[in-house]
């Protein structure tokens, strides 16, 4: 898959969803964007159509089941897709509160982050699954899948989630598909999410950056694709000792807002 030409991007009005669209967007090339702010995702289209590419937007709730079905399957009508990103997500965390997240916020959080991915993908599978073309989804975690942090715990949890299912899930399609699952795990990326953050965010990059690592990574079929390394290292690391010294490790971790994108 080195050269994408119909392609389909959750989350698609900011962050990694943006500069994912922002890379793809040339001559040739159909992009279909959703997102829930139709001021910004209209504003991400107007600048992919400046670079040349025919874009259709559409507001769509991840976690609506049926909307979501209809729209890739008649996206896929219009343009057969070469490339579904289930990118979009939400944030939360503990910052200012003394007992944890509220259950009602992990909920939502899951809603979205995995119920979004899961309502993605299966359509996805549903169109690609018989054509004899390589076909690739993309499922974007974060490192923070790497280990449940205690400033984020749904967060972490639900970004977790999804990297094993898309792990796992590369795997099973390889036998009997011509389906590409790749797993995207990047550290802090510039983002509204982000800008929201009052510590320090280290290796923080531009999303322009981000969208290079991962359209590289994609090009090349990798499974996982985490970045920047000594993040990547970091989050593997503790992922990997003792519990009782990760938690000590990790209680030093700073609070995180919640915000959604």
């Amino acid at each position: 898959m080195l050269n994408p030409k119909n392609i389909l991007i959750t989350g698609g009005s900011s962050g990694i969803g943006e500069a994912l669209a922002l890379h793809y967007a040339q001559k040739n090339v159909t992009l279909f964007l959703s997102g829930r702010n139709s001021d910004r995702l209209n504003d991400v289209a107007i600048e992919c159509r400046k670079k040349g590419a025919e874009v259709e937007t559409a507001l769509v709730d991840v976690t609506d089941q049926e909307a979501m079905y209809n729209w890739i399957i008649s996206a896929n009508e219009e343009a057969p897709l070469d490339l579904v990103i289930a990118n979009a997500g939400i944030s939360g965390g503990s910052a200012g509160r003394l007992d944890g997240e509220p259950i009602n916020e992990a909920r939502k959080i899951f809603n979205v982050n995995v119920t979004g991915v899961f309502n993605t993908v299966e359509p996805a599978i549903k169109i690609f699954k018989d054509v004899q073309a390589p076909k690739q989804i993309a499922i974007v975690s974060s490192l923070a899948g790497f280990r449940g942090w205690p400033s984020a715990p749904s967060y972490s949890a639900s970004k977790g989630a999804v990297r094993f299912y898309g792990e796992a899930l590369r795997g099973s399609l390889a036998k009997n598909t011509r389906i590409q699952v790749n797993v995207i795990c990047p550290g802090f990326v510039k983002s509204r999410i982000t800008a929201q953050n009052d510590f320090p965010m280290p290796f923080i990059m531009d999303g322009e950056k981000a969208a290079s690592i991962i359209a590289k990574g994609l090009s090349k079929n990798k499974g996982r694709i985490c970045f920047p390394l000594p993040v990547h290292f970091t989050s593997w690391f503790i992922s990997i000792l003792p519990d009782f010294l990760a938690q000590k490790i990790l209680a030093k971790s700073p609070a995180k807002t919640a915000l959604t994108e």
